[in-house]
């Protein structure tokens, strides 16, 4: 159906559909669409529909009929043309789903323009991070907009929302562009943009495609570019993969052209504004309560603690929060490539990964961090993430008196951890045979805690498992407890439920021998839902 969009007047953007073969435009009250202008005739101009097409007919008026400035007699319309009566401009699509594109396009094309000048006119290419940060560079880049907009009045659709447009404008003028509203947005816990009109982000753990668009490439490298300037990071093409951090503590990844093909792309994983804790947990079902009981006791008793899983399942959320049940007293030290642990005890001291300079130089890697950490009289050692060959000294310091110490991998069960932590020891050089290995990681670990994303979003501790001593050469674990999977409810969520394996630990007997009082019926096989 055929679509004409008025504007002028009384009419602010006026959607008229042509429901059949013949719309009259005019002053006369017996018109389809009234014009009340002086200079508008009786019978102006009519619309007609013929060999499907529409045409645009001027009927003898006094002062014409103009089609994209030219005046006609009839021609043929095409999406997007623009004619003018009066003081009225109309705009033709040949349906509802071509006009919301030629809107979308039209506003794009008029934030581009916008943007252009407000930059140039404010002279923001040159200006550094800190005068960008001023708060009266926003107040000035306002009232110049202000300016351009009522200059440019007549070109923008009344349809518009001024205010957004504005906003839009300035946050891509001084800010982060779209991304200025996802970062606000509580809501959202993964921004990843994929291209300038491709931001997808992640909600309730599920993606979904956001309707924030950045006005091209060039403003997506602008907002990767002051991102990392404050923090003495740089982006180019001799140097196209950066990691930084925002002022929240939010962790951002950028990767450019020429590695990245078609545009430049970031991915920003949030930081949380409150910290979660075992409560939030159990309230989203993610564990039992036995299983929180047992985490506890483990973190107080120093039991060395693998966390597992897979990109995006929580493992930091969940290192955060055991590493809080460590009592108070202990001085606690935490290395990560971007500090994200938020701990609450009084000794903590927290350790960042530093990335070469310009020069290549300078680097400060985890590895490095652990060995120094070892150097600091640590009680515990908590690493962020262990990827390569600091598996190796973190396992040694788990050996030689710092139990109780935690970190995080990459796998999806838990002899696959193991399997992982064997692989990063033999990354790291050491010319180690292989049952040295194993028989370190099976002294140094001695809980494996496995949580795993499911297709619904949720996020569950699907397995605990204690390491047992080595058989025959080879690695053993066993589950303490475990989430039974039973199905998939209408809605999409996943069912199941968690249970004891009935196992119980060897270092529990070991603590209820010296006297400890520990409640045995966590260890009770009980589904809980």
């Amino acid at each position: 159906m055929a679509v004409l969009v008025v504007d002028g007047g009384e009419y602010q953007g006026t959607q008229v559909d042509m429901g059949g073969e013949r719309l009259l435009i005019g002053r006369s009250i017996e018109c389809d669409v009234i014009l009340h202008d002086r200079e508008v005739s009786s019978k102006h101009a009519q619309m007609v529909r013929r060999d499907k097409a529409c045409w645009l007919q001027d009927l003898g008026s006094t002062n014409g009929t103009l089609v994209n400035g030219r005046k006609i007699v009839q021609q043929r319309l095409a999406s997007g043309d623009e004619f003018q009566i009066g003081r009225y401009r109309l705009t033709f699509s040949e349906t509802a789903e071509a006009l919301a594109g030629q809107r979308e396009a039209s506003l794009a094309e008029v934030l581009r323009s916008l943007h252009t000048q407000l930059i140039e006119e404010l002279n923001l290419k040159q200006l550094t991070a800190t005068q960008m940060a001023d708060a009266s560079l926003r107040t000035k880049a306002m009232d110049v907009l202000e300016r351009l907009l009522h200059q440019r009045r007549k070109e923008i659709p009344v349809q518009f929302d001024h205010a957004a447009l504005k906003k839009s404008v300035i946050d891509a003028a001084l800010g982060l562009g779209p991304l200025e509203d996802l970062l606000a947005d509580d809501t959202v816990t993964e921004i990843m943009v994929n291209a300038p009109e491709k931001i997808y982000i992640e909600r309730s753990g599920k993606l979904q495609l956001s309707t924030q668009k950045f006005l091209g490439k060039t403003e997506v490298l602008t907002a990767i570019e002051r991102i990392v300037g404050p923090i003495g990071r740089r982006i180019d093409e001799s140097s196209p993969m950066v990691d930084a951090r925002l002022a929240d503590g939010s962790r951002v990844n950028a990767i450019i052209p020429p590695l990245a093909l078609d545009s430049p792309t970031v991915t920003i994983r949030k930081f949380p504004k409150r910290r979660m804790n075992i409560d939030n947990l159990l309230a989203f079902k993610a564990l039992s309560d036995p299983m929180a009981a047992f985490l506890r006791l483990c973190a107080i008793f120093s039991r060395n603690t693998l966390i597992s899983g897979g990109t995006g399942s929580g493992k930091t959320t969940l290192l955060n929060i055991i590493s809080s049940f460590i009592p108070d007293g202990e001085r606690i030290i935490t290395i990560e490539d971007s500090a994200e642990l938020s701990l609450p005890q009084d000794q903590v001291v927290r350790l960042e990964t530093r990335p070469p300079n310009i020069e290549g130089k300078g680097a400060v890697t985890i590895r490095d961090l652990v060995r120094n950490a070892l150097r600091m009289r640590p009680d515990r050692i908590v690493v962020g993430e262990c990827r390569g060959a600091e598996a190796l000294d973190m396992l040694q310091a788990m050996n030689t008196g710092h139990d109780g110490s935690l970190t995080t991998a990459h796998a999806n069960t838990p002899i696959d951890a193991v399997r992982r932590m064997e692989a990063m020891v033999l990354m790291s050089g050491m010319e180690l045979p292989l049952k040295a290995v194993r028989e370190m990681i099976a002294s140094a670990v001695h809980i494996i805690v496995q949580i795993s994303r499911f297709s619904d979003g949720t996020r569950k501790i699907v397995s605990i498992a204690e390491m047992l001593p080595m058989y025959e050469g080879d690695i053993r674990v066993q589950d303490l407890f475990v989430f039974n999977r039973t199905g998939i409810n209408k809605e999409g969520k996943v069912l199941g439920n968690f249970s004891a394996t009935g196992v119980i630990p060897l270092f529990v007997e070991e603590l209820r021998q010296g006297g400890v009082e520990v409640d045995m019926s966590i260890f009770v096989p009980q589904a809980s839902e």
